[in-house]
């Protein structure tokens, strides 16, 4: 049996490089007949640049930058010819920031800029910049003021300065990027105001109250009002994914950025139309396998492939938040929860690695093929399977 294995990080806790080691090495404990392929995706955020440097045999070119907090913080991007991909989250990721300290009035996105800076610095032709698991929402103020734009007040300090600002000039930022091929690559297609905007879909979930939350939406409006619109007429504001990243998908197609589906790009990066061609079953999976993963994910994108070339698709979800019916009509035949099999999530945090790799040893039971056949013919194979 060939077992494609495409999971997302697990945030929080695994890389999407070691999620998918610990699926195959669990599956493996129980079907070592079987055959594993390992392949780590990404939609956008956290893990784009190793899954995307993993897949091409890309140069990884390390840096520091400015942290959502102001401190300095590590990262690296890929370079590979003429393209450099570069990913949002290792300068304003969540991950940065802990628990007690989320406050996206005040995190900045100055960092990315700096990336981009050290990206163009590598003479690349076309930058492909990944967004999504960030702690930030300040549409990518931040970043522009790295990149050289100005203002009459401040933009690398978070979004609770934005009130005092009536005149943003982006010329020195666009110029920096006329002759590259600016691409955008997003989990989500919200675009940056309203009930579906960037505050109000994220703000919760990067530490923002009911309250802060309000404030978060009327700082953007204002900012967006400021900075206007592009020379042609057109407003990024609406567009798909303007909202992405807090709103760095906005600021990015103010300086000329395309968008694109972060899930697509990275699918087509790694061939993984052709991989699961190859495979009999299917395996993605993420931290936690919600509403949200239905619609831009790395788990409805590898699933909704799956379903195209008629081949299973199974979910192993550090929770599983949507019921059979849902997940069943985007292509995923079944979905495992592993602090369920764990015992609990206290459980499955204590060893996250482990708690994924007992979750696919136990549903390789149902699922493998091989490890059937094997004990059909010792005449081991129990009842019902």
């Amino acid at each position: 049996m060939r077992l494609l294995i495409a999971p997302d990080s697990f945030a929080g806790t695994l890389s999407a490089v070691q999620s998918a080691h610990a699926i195959a090495s669990g599956w493996r404990s129980h079907a070592p007949d079987d055959q594993t392929i390992e392949r780590p995706m990404s939609d956008g955020g956290p893990g784009f640049v190793g899954v995307i440097a993993k897949a091409l045999g890309a140069q990884l070119v390390e840096t520091s930058v400015t942290g959502p907090l102001g401190d300095e913080v590590p990262a690296e991007f890929a370079v590979h010819g003429s393209t450099a991909y570069v990913e949002a989250a290792q300068a304003c990721g969540l991950a940065l920031v802990p628990p007690g300290q989320r406050n996206p009035e005040d995190t900045t996105s100055y960092g990315v800029g700096q990336l981009l800076k050290a990206a163009l610095a590598e003479g690349v032709e076309r930058i492909v910049i990944g967004l999504g698991g960030t702690a930030t929402n300040d549409a990518g103020a931040g970043m522009l003021a790295a990149l050289g734009a100005t203002a009459d007040g401040a933009l690398d300090c978070g979004p609770r300065q934005f009130a005092r600002l009536r005149e943003i000039d982006l010329g020195v930022p666009r110029r920096l990027f006329a002759d590259v091929d600016l691409v955008v690559a997003t989990d989500v297609d919200n675009p940056l105001l309203g009930l579906r905007g960037a505050s109000r879909s994220f703000g919760p979930q990067k530490g923002a109250s009911e309250e802060q939350v309000m404030r978060l939406e009327g700082a953007l409006e204002h900012f967006h009002e400021t900075v206007g619109k592009l020379p042609d007429g057109k407003d990024p504001a609406v567009a798909l994914g303007a909202g992405a990243a807090g709103g760095l998908g906005y600021a990015l197609m103010m300086l000329g950025a395309t968008r694109v589906p972060g899930i697509a790009t990275v699918m087509d990066i790694v061939g993984l139309a052709d991989l699961i061609e190859q495979a009999d079953l299917v395996i993605t999976g993420e931290g936690c396998f919600d509403w949200q993963s239905l619609r831009g994910k790395v788990v409805s994108g590898v699933a909704a492939m799956a379903l195209n070339d008629a081949k299973p698709c199974v979910v192993l979800a550090g929770q599983v938040m949507v019921g059979r019916r849902e997940y069943t009509a985007t292509g995923v035949a079944a979905a495992y929860s592993v602090s369920d099999i764990a015992g609990g999530v206290e459980e499955s945090m204590a060893d996250p690695a482990g708690a994924l790799a007992a979750a696919a040893a136990r549903v390789a039971k149902t699922w493998s093929a091989g490890r059937r056949r094997s004990q059909r013919e010792r005449g081991t194979a129990p009842d019902g399977e």
